[in-house]
């Protein structure tokens, strides 16, 4: 919120955010679960259980032309605008007690959209470049990948207010985007940055 309130409006082309559900998914219930293989182990989150407020919708319309919102089916009520444009994500989980899919809040007026790509544990859609997961919420690279290809426009400036993992930052990297992350967990944004890095490297060497 500190850094929200320092920016002017508008700021920012699009927002792409997947701040906590408030569901209780911030790691202190992933290593009881998962039936294919021992789930990991991971760090709670700061602030993991919270809702975003109305505040924070507030200053994130306010600094954004547009949004996508990760899980906002979970906290609606704190933000009064509607959509056609939905996005739903096919994580093909299997026989587990996760969420079949995921719903993002979009502010664009066109079609909703399906993406499928696998995302149940050990098992991933892309297992010749598979990712090691760092954060219980992490989404994948790919998913980001296809959010950008398909809602942002050369040139957009992103803004990511809950980075978590990082996934975004390396799509952004990899197709030209200039994006700020913010990251209120110290253990998770050095996780991140770290992970950004070692990417950024790594095509460094081709």
């Amino acid at each position: 919120m500190e850094v929200l309130k320092s920016l002017p409006d508008n700021a920012f082309d699009l927002a792409i955010c997947d701040p906590p559900y408030g569901i209780g998914e911030d790691g202190t219930k992933n290593y009881s679960r998962g039936n294919l293989a021992m789930a990991k182990k991971y760090k709670p989150y700061a602030n993991g259980n919270q809702k975003p407020s109305k505040e924070y919708f507030d200053e994130l319309f306010r600094v954004s032309k547009n949004q996508i919102i990760w899980g906002a089916n979970h906290f609606i009520e704190n933000f009064s605008k509607n959509s056609p444009a939905w996005i739903i994500w096919d994580k093909q989980n299997g026989a587990t007690d996760f969420a079949d899919c995921e719903l993002a809040y979009t502010s664009f007026n066109i079609s909703a959209r399906k993406y499928t790509f696998r995302w149940a544990g050990m098992l991933q859609g892309n297992m010749k470049n598979k990712e090691i997961r760092i954060h219980p919420n992490q989404k994948p690279v790919e998913l980001y990948g296809w959010i950008l290809n398909n809602y942002a426009k050369k040139g957009d400036k992103i803004l990511d207010t809950h980075l978590g993992s990082g996934s975004i930052c390396i799509a952004a990297h990899d197709l030209g985007f200039e994006m700020l992350g913010i990251e209120l967990d110290p253990v998770y944004y050095n996780a991140a940055k770290q992970r950004l890095l070692y990417h950024q490297a790594q095509l460094g060497l081709f």
